[in-house]
């Protein structure tokens, strides 16, 4: 099966050693995305609903590079500093998958980095 790195610039520059995604057959797999805007590389909000929105903005940009759309994703796994921010974080997930949401785990954690609210990463499939 034939692997491709998926990169625009309509996302964020990967801050480590990983690819924004990875396309391989039918699948495509994003990285864990913050609330990064791409054209400056800065953090934005300092409240989970504005993050998660760039979040999944970052998303949909970086599938839209990989041919796909918001309505390909199968998994998502939703990363949260606060558990307090559950339902917040709901409320604009919601608007970007209003019908037949993907399969999802939720979770919180420590981010390794201050600042972040939320950390979001999804699994589409294009077949």
């Amino acid at each position: 099966m034939a692997r491709e790195v998926v990169f625009t610039e309509k996302g964020p520059r990967p801050g480590g050693p990983y690819s924004q995604a990875i396309k391989a057959g039918g699948w495509i797999f994003v990285a864990g995305q913050v609330a990064i805007d791409p054209a400056t590389g800065k953090v934005v909000g300092g409240d989970v609903k504005t993050q998660t929105r760039r979040v999944l903005e970052n998303i949909r940009e970086i599938l839209s590079a990989a041919g796909a759309s918001l309505r390909d994703v199968v998994k998502v796994n939703v990363y949260l500093a606060r558990p307090e921010d559950f339902a917040a974080m709901n409320e604009v997930y919601r608007e970007f998958f209003p019908d037949e949401p993907p399969a999802r785990t939720t979770v919180a954690v420590k981010m390794v980095a201050e600042g972040f609210l939320v950390e979001i990463d999804a699994i589409a499939y294009k077949g």
